[in-house]
């Protein structure tokens, strides 16, 4: 019996694969295994959550939110610099505790404070309590506000300036913090008054970093070294050679930072506002008791001895720092800054006498550095009445 060979053309038993024919849609309501390579403006049935075009913009505005606020919180500025590392702490909210003899993060100078020289601390006499973020506020020209040993200037001058003058980017730095001219740095230095601070005192220190000025909030203890403007306003710490400006608001409530001193308390720390009018002769306390009076601009040796004046302590009253600092200036000022509060401009605008018996009247007096403590006018670089003496 024979057996025929199979055609070459047909198969000898079932297909090895799956059953060829049309495609036919999934039955379940699973994901496909990858994404489909076209794209249309809606999603096909079935299309996953992360296929759909809205969704897509969605999750990239979220990713470059998160980017831009990862950029801004890691920015100098953003937030967190303190003192130390040359950062401006107005919008941290801290405040930095500077011990009378301690010279501070990034001091301009070697120390020019006098060591033998000396002031008794006393605490301002308040009228009111102070609400967070405002502080107690003292008028420069108020009798025992600054104190020191008669005879002795609290700081070297001429020190500060040999220091300065050989340091011409410093010197640079200096002038922008206080809007003069460099050149006129050390004619301004001479027209300053030493004298010791007999009370906490907050201020917007400055230091000099990387070739600049930074700056920083700052209390000054008691029996700190200071040279005081004709207003009475602290413009330069002895102890560090670094100049000073009024301070500035902070947002909420303040933290210290550093060691606070023996003594130390919130609740008695002061600003100095700006005397209405200059100060031909500050009333000070020697560290005995004694009272005598100190000529502005003179380093001590025209002092003399005076009573006791009938209110020993100063008195306070609450005031908020301004809420922007004195920026260094790109162009400073040829004019050393002044905390005189400036002339109206109805006053300025009217044209000129013809009477020949004065050349122009005196400035109209003014309520900004009242006993409410709200000074509006500090360092505003527009006082042309008062100028410091030629070098």
């Amino acid at each position: 019996m024979s057996v025929e060979p199979p055609s070459s053309g047909r198969p000898t038993g079932p297909p090895s694969g799956p059953l060829s024919g049309p495609s036919q849609p999934p039955s379940g309501g699973g994901p496909p295994s990858e994404p489909p390579s076209g794209g249309g403006p809606t999603p096909e049935p079935g299309r996953p959550w992360w296929g759909s075009v809205p969704r897509v913009a969605i999750i990239a505005a979220v990713v470059v939110a998160a980017v831009i606020v990862a950029v801004v919180l890691s920015r100098p500025d953003g937030g967190g610099t303190g003192a130390s590392d040359g950062g401006t702490s107005t919008s941290s909210g801290e405040i930095f505790l500077q011990p009378a003899a301690d010279s501070g993060p990034d001091p301009f100078t070697e120390s020019t404070a006098e060591e033998k020289s000396s002031a008794s601390p006393v605490s301002p006499s308040a009228t009111e309590s102070a609400p967070t973020n405002a502080v107690q506020g003292v008028q420069g020209d108020a009798p025992g506000l600054y104190g020191g040993t008669r005879n002795v200037a609290s700081c070297d001058v001429q020190k500060q300036i040999d220091y300065l003058s050989g340091a011409p980017d410093k010197q640079r730095a200096f002038a922008a913090v206080l809007r003069i001219e460099p050149s006129d740095v050390p004619s301004y230095l001479r027209s300053l008054t030493p004298v010791h601070l007999r009370m906490d005192t907050r201020v917007t220190n400055h230091g000099y970093k990387d070739g600049k000025a930074t700056s920083y909030q700052a209390v000054l203890q008691a029996g700190t070294a200071v040279l005081v403007d004709d207003r009475g306003v602290p413009r330069v710490r002895c102890a560090c050679g670094n100049p000073l400006t009024p301070p500035v608001a902070q947002q909420g409530t303040p933290k210290t930072t550093g060691d606070a001193w023996p003594g130390y308390s919130s609740s008695n720390v002061v600003m100095v506002t700006p005397a209405p009018e200059p100060v031909e002769v500050f009333v000070m306390c020697e560290p005995d008791g004694d009272w005598f009076e100190r000529r502005e601009g003179d380093t001590g040796k025209e002092d003399r001895k005076t009573e006791k004046p009938d209110k020993p302590s100063p008195s306070a009253s609450v005031t908020t720092p301004s809420p922007t600092s004195e920026t260094p200036s790109d162009t400073p000022s040829s004019k050393p800054p002044t905390s005189e509060p400036p002339t109206s401009d109805t006053e300025t605008s009217k044209p000129p006498e013809t009477s020949t018996s004065e050349e122009s009247p005196p400035p109209p007096e003014s309520d900004t550095a009242s006993d409410t403590g709200t000074d509006t006018g500090t360092d505003t670089g527009t006082d042309t009445t008062e100028q410091p003496p030629a070098s």
